[in-house]
């Protein structure tokens, strides 16, 4: 692979960014990390695992959620508020395993993260496909198919405003990609087939 090292995969809810993930990392032979990261970085800042995954690409704007980061404030606590807390835990286990070896990160704002890292790959998957993304979101998360529509607009609506907050850009936006690819279109394995292209070049 040359000296590339990291590729960051952004996507589309139940467009199969995970799975593409997946198989490009058993394909290239290096670490793939998505909900693991979590773990890592909660373990490693002592942070609750559980507050860190409720908190995941998500941003929080609840009346309790602003009274509570007032109060935090306030007791001076300088490392900010939890979700900022999460974020920059999760952006550090980012840059320090982007440093161990080539790696897969899926979602979360790795590709800004890493944006000062020249050779690293960024990959938008999106899928024109509604109908098959309403089958995924029912067999990944069990969404009955008559809520399927609304439950993935939230869950992108979830991702876009995260993406702005962190990388203060508009998810999705191909200027801020390498490579936006249609999964609908080229089916999984084609996708692996075009990053894999890519990655070797």
């Amino acid at each position: 692979m040359g000296n590339l090292r990291t590729i960051t995969i952004e996507r589309q809810y139940a467009s199969g960014g995970r799975e593409i993930g997946k198989r490009l990392s058993e394909k290239l032979g290096i670490p793939f990390y998505d909900g693991q990261l979590l773990m890592l970085a909660a373990e490693k800042y002592g942070l609750n695992p559980e507050e860190v995954k409720a908190n995941d690409e998500k941003v929080n704007r609840s009346l309790l959620y602003s009274v509570a980061a007032a109060v935090e404030n306030f007791r001076g606590n300088d490392r900010g508020m939890l979700p900022y807390r999460i974020y920059q835990a999760q952006a550090e286990t980012i840059r320090r395993l982007s440093m161990e070896g080539p790696c897969i990160f899926h979602g979360r704002c790795a590709g800004e993260i890493l944006k000062e890292k020249r050779r690293s790959l960024n990959v938008f998957i999106y899928a024109s496909s509604m109908a098959e993304r309403r089958e995924r979101a029912n067999q990944i998360d069990n969404i009955p198919m008559t809520d399927a529509d609304s439950y993935i607009h939230m869950k992108d609506k979830q991702r876009r405003d995260y993406y702005k907050m962190y990388a203060e850009k508009e998810w999705g936006d191909p200027l801020n990609y390498d490579l936006c690819m249609n999964s609908s279109a080229l089916g999984y394995d084609r996708c692996v087939e075009l990053i894999e292209r890519a990655v070797r070049i």
